[in-house]
């Protein structure tokens, strides 16, 4: 079908299909971002069980060096802060994807009617 569209719609459904990838990608990140902050959190509230004079140790690459208390438990706020931050950010850049990908399906869905085509587009549900 997509060989019978006009040029102008045939332009609109590929930049709909990168919006989608866009979406698919931002989502992926967020999802990644979100399993990283709950291990930060996880860590933190471990970290919590144990006294403040134990030894603790930090993961560096492929090595375990020990450190402070007081530091391992500052670079997990910190990594913690960084997450949640990392987090609304792709949330909202999420919401700007999803209304850029509604907008270009409306507009597709005009100038397929405009042309007679019909507007049956069927966009990925809650997908994008």
């Amino acid at each position: 079908m997509q060989g019978q569209l006009p040029p102008e719609a045939q332009e609109k459904v590929e930049k709909l299909q990168r919006v989608q990838q866009q979406a698919q990608q931002v989502a992926i990140q967020k999802q990644q971002a979100e399993q990283q902050l709950a291990e930060a959190e996880n860590a933190l509230d471990a970290l919590g069980d144990v006294d403040e004079d134990a030894a603790v140790y930090h993961r560096v690459g492929e090595l375990m060096i020990q450190t402070e208390y007081a530091e391992a438990e500052e670079d997990l706020d910190e990594r913690i802060d960084s997450l949640e931050i990392r987090v609304q950010t792709l949330d909202k850049q999420e919401g700007r994807v999803r209304d850029q990908f509604e907008s270009l399906q409306e507009e597709l869905q005009e100038l397929l009617s405009g042309a007679g085509l019909g507007g049956g587009l069927g966009g990925p549900s809650g997908g994008a």
